[in-house]
């Protein structure tokens, strides 16, 4: 037990260290240059203070946004990994990702302008879409009288996300060219969310999704093993998956309502972690988090200034890097 605090301890200062230093960092550098002691200057007004206004509006709630983001697809792919057992699961694995998409492009579409609260129209509908395509994929895995099935839940996400994308490629189709540009620049993923109060929103159901993982963390190392390993562990292996699946579920809707489909996070990071701290997942977890949250801020730094002053969506960058690391891993895997 003491081992397993110390690694814990190392772990949480290294990724931590990393983390903090990505979002120290990443606002001081883009295509404009800055000075961060006339950006905390408040002896200039903040109408007339240029660098106080690319640190505070345009960057710093991007970098944050990036934190959180990143910190909530890297839990959900590790929780799912464990879960379905199975080093290919990542948060789109459950048509959330999708579901979000569908319910964003409908808000695009029918040009929804009712928000609430810190949420624009569009993260309201891509909200209410992840959470309707979470309860969908639950309701069928969870026939009455009998244990939610690992298997069942799998099949009925990979049912219903190919289902929504059909869905969503009928919107596509039937909108006109400014709408499908509103689209597909939300379906790439994309950090630029203008303002602190989204990530706030965000941050707040990140939290839930940590406390879950914190409880979660002992029980997914013996569901790793299987079902019937953990049962005779003394794991109530049925409330055990239902809470692992809402965690991982809730993780992906704040993810995809901030900043869209972001594609990779949830299955490069997870790995990239366990090759560095083990399998542990008391290690795994905020390990995850932590490297998560660095690794897309970096990536989002990448997309803002490799072809600077035009930017680009994050999701372009993580996909070309996820993308080969996916084929090696299945290479690998053989």
């Amino acid at each position: 037990m003491k081992s397993v605090h110390r690694r814990l301890m190392i772990t949480l200062l290294v990724f931590g260290a990393l983390a903090a230093a990505a979002m120290l960092i990443a606002p001081l550098i883009g295509s404009t240059r800055i000075s961060l002691a006339r950006a905390f200057d408040r002896s200039v007004p903040f109408a007339d203070n240029v660098d106080a206004q690319i640190f505070f509006v345009a960057r710093m709630p991007r970098v944050l946004a990036g934190a959180v983001v990143g910190a909530a697809l890297a839990t959900a792919g590790a929780i799912l990994q464990a879960l379905f057992r199975n080093p290919l699961a990542a948060p789109e694995t459950l048509g959330v990702s999708s579901g979000a998409a569908l319910g964003a492009t409908l808000a695009i579409i029918f040009g929804v302008s009712a928000g609430a609260g810190p949420y624009s129209p569009v993260a309201l509908a891509s909200l209410a879409g992840a959470l309707g395509a979470m309860t969908t994929v639950y309701l069928i895995a969870s026939a009455p009288r009998r244990p939610m099935s690992t298997a069942v839940l799998l099949l009925a996400g990979v049912a219903l996300n190919a289902f929504i994308s059909a869905m969503i490629l009928f919107v596509q189709y039937m909108s006109d060219f400014t709408q499908t540009f509103r689209m597909l620049r939300w379906l790439v993923g994309d950090l630029d969310v203008g303002s602190f109060a989204p990530v706030g929103s965000a941050a707040l159901m990140l939290l839930v999704v940590f406390a879950i993982a914190a409880r979660l963390a002992s029980t997914l190392n013996l569901l790793s093993l299987g079902g019937s390993m953990a049962a005779t562990r003394g794991v109530n292996v049925d409330r055990a998956q239902r809470l692992a699946f809402f965690g991982a579920s809730l993780a992906t809707s704040a993810a995809v309502s901030l900043a869209g489909p972001v594609a990779f996070i949830g299955i490069v990071v997870p790995h990239l972690v366990r090759l560095m701290v083990g399998m542990d997942h008391r290690v795994v977890l905020p390990a995850s988090a932590l490297f998560g949250a660095a690794f897309l801020i970096g990536c989002d730094l990448v997309a803002r200034t490799i072809i600077a002053p035009v930017e680009l969506p994050v999701g372009i960058v993580t996909a070309v890097i996820g993308g080969p690391f996916f084929l090696w891993l299945l290479l690998r895997k053989g």
